[in-house]
């Protein structure tokens, strides 16, 4: 019989593309996957992968393995959603995916609400980038700040958050406006809203810093390099920014809350999406 933990680790790589992919997905190390797809070729009797120096391609039977086996990872993980979704009571471990800094400053600091009022829930909050699969099991709940269009999840707008302009007061106070620097995202985020807006500000001044990396933003705000554009959520937070004002319209981004439909009614998961709904209307 061919073990389900080698195939399912199979179907991750088929379906990710990469070893370090897969292993992100299923919270293991490459290694790991690895060994699991060789036991299964071995188990098989078949090449299931190419093994080249930087790539790992799937031959021809790798591919007809990996579509006969998908269907059997949808029907395990629909299998794991019914077992949780008759689960009584409201406690257990609900996990939540959300963009890296809302979960840190939004999220985080008000956990303890919800602790206090449901001390049986435990909570795993990831902060991340990616979007986290509910069909897959990643994440029973999910944020995010563009509407999804996968099957299967009940969506809501829970809120939003505006964005401004933010640099130190030594900064605000020695610039003259036509002297400002800025800091902005590096082309991985050119298409947000956020950098969109941003660059009707720029003009023809300069863009001293391009990252990826809010946190990165943030920390070069501080040290007086420029004016970024920050949600309010940090920048008012924030001892050491102000906001500048400027003449264009102000942007915000909706906030999403995505449960599969399958979880929606589990006591649990629902405690937990009236709380993230609240933590929207008190940040």
């Amino acid at each position: 019989m061919t073990d389900w933990e080698d195939l399912r680790h199979f179907v991750a790589l088929a379906r990710e593309g990469t070893l370090s992919a897969a292993a992100r997905t299923l919270g293991v190390d490459h290694a790991t996957v690895a060994r699991r797809v060789a036991a299964l070729e071995a188990s098989t009797g078949l090449k299931l992968v190419d093994r080249r120096a930087r790539t790992t391609t799937l031959t021809d039977d790798g591919r007809r393995i990996a579509t006969v086996a998908a269907p059997m990872e949808e029907a395990a993980f629909a299998v794991g959603r019914a077992a949780q979704a008759a689960q009584p009571g409201v406690d257990g471990e609900v996990t939540i995916s959300a963009p890296p800094t809302f979960a840190s400053a939004v999220i985080a600091p008000q956990l303890v609400r919800l602790r206090q009022q449901y001390p049986g829930i435990r909570i795993r909050l990831m902060g991340e980038k990616r979007r986290a699969s509910l069909s897959r099991r990643e994440a029973d709940l999910a944020l995010r700040l563009l509407r999804p269009v996968e099957s299967g999840l009940f969506v809501r707008r829970i809120g939003s958050f505006g964005f401004s302009l933010y640099g130190t007061p030594a900064y605000l106070k020695e610039t003259p406006p036509h002297a400002l620097a800025f800091i902005g995202y590096d082309a991985t985020m050119a298409d947000s809203p956020q950098e969109i807006w941003l660059r009707t500000i720029v003009g023809n001044r300069e863009v001293v810093l391009r990252t990826n990396d809010l946190e990165a933003q943030i920390a070069a705000a501080r040290s007086g390099l420029g004016l970024a554009a920050l949600p309010h959520y940090l920048g008012d937070g924030d001892a050491r920014l102000q906001r500048h004002a400027v003449t264009q319209k102000p942007i915000s981004r909706d906030v999403w809350l995505l449960v599969h439909r399958d979880l929606r009614q589990v006591p649990a998961v629902r405690a937990v999406m009236t709380f993230l709904t609240e933590c929207m209307k008190a940040g």
